[in-house]
């Protein structure tokens, strides 16, 4: 799980030196790249690429891109750790979802959990006023549709290999970011063309070694951990990009990931 949030900080960290890129663009590079790894892996232990319940392969593409794409844009707007911070609200909505389509019950010490999360993004919302509302509503979107990719890989459970679920949604980002980004094309210089192609190695390790750790340990052990994103991207800021966190601000991300920590190792308990 360490592994996995370096990989996902450096895939952070790449996103914001690339805000001069539309997020579109950023949506196509981070998918194209990642494409060499899951067809590599498929073809090679000769799994079937098409898969099965289809439908929802689509549709969990379709709501996983629309997550990615409003993530890379509040990166324009906001700080990437407070970003970070701010997409982890998924869980919470998942959640939420999981009562109408998956008739699931959230005990009521996770709704207290859940309202110390958002008692934290209130604090970032209205003490901290450097934050940009608009970047605000695109990562609080983008947390509600990766709550629905949650539901939606609750659907297809394991019928399909995970790989399989992840090329699914690699191959739908590939085609919407680069149609959506065809109008406003930058040409990669330099350097640059090595970033983009590590946006899809990052992102790609940081899923197979999260789903590693959690098939290895149990969830209560591994969830906490998977945190620790947001205190790299964080550190990564302020080093990289001279970023600067208000007190107000570093409240706010402590209870949203104290909140959703302390939920998680509960779901584990349970």
């Amino acid at each position: 799980m360490l592994i996995s949030t370096l990989a996902f900080a450096s895939m952070n960290a790449i996103v914001k030196h690339l805000v001069h890129m539309n997020a579109f663009q950023i949506v196509f590079f981070r998918s194209v790249s990642s494409l060499f790894f899951t067809f590599g892996f498929l073809l090679k232990n000769k799994i079937p690429v098409l898969g099965t319940n289809r439908k929802l392969l689509v549709l969990r593409g379709l709501v996983g891109v629309t997550s990615m794409s409003l993530f890379f844009m509040s990166t324009k707007y906001l700080p990437i750790g407070t970003a970070v911070s701010l997409r982890y609200m998924a869980p919470i909505f998942a959640g939420v979802f999981a009562i109408y389509f998956l008739k699931e019950k959230i005990k009521p010490l996770q709704w207290l959990f859940f309202t110390m999360a958002f008692v934290g993004v209130l604090i970032l919302k209205g003490f901290d006023t450097e934050l940009d509302g608009f970047g605000l509503l695109l990562v609080f979107i983008s947390a509600v549709f990766s709550g629905l990719v949650y539901i939606v890989i609750s659907k297809i459970g394991k019928s399909n290999h995970p790989v399989v679920v992840v090329n699914y949604f690699m191959v739908i980002s590939t085609i919407v970011g680069g149609i959506l980004s065809i109008n406003n094309w930058v040409n990669p210089k330099g350097i640059e063309w090595l970033m983009v192609f590590g946006l899809g190695m990052f992102g790609y390790f940081g899923q197979v070694y999260m789903t590693k750790a959690f098939q290895i340990a149990s969830t209560n052990q591994v969830a906490p951990l998977k945190y620790l994103e947001v205190i790299f991207t964080l550190l990564i800021g302020a080093l990289l990009f001279s970023e600067v966190y208000t007190l107000y601000s570093l409240l706010g991300i402590t209870m949203i990931i104290f909140g959703l920590i302390l939920n998680a190792m509960y779901k584990g308990k349970k």
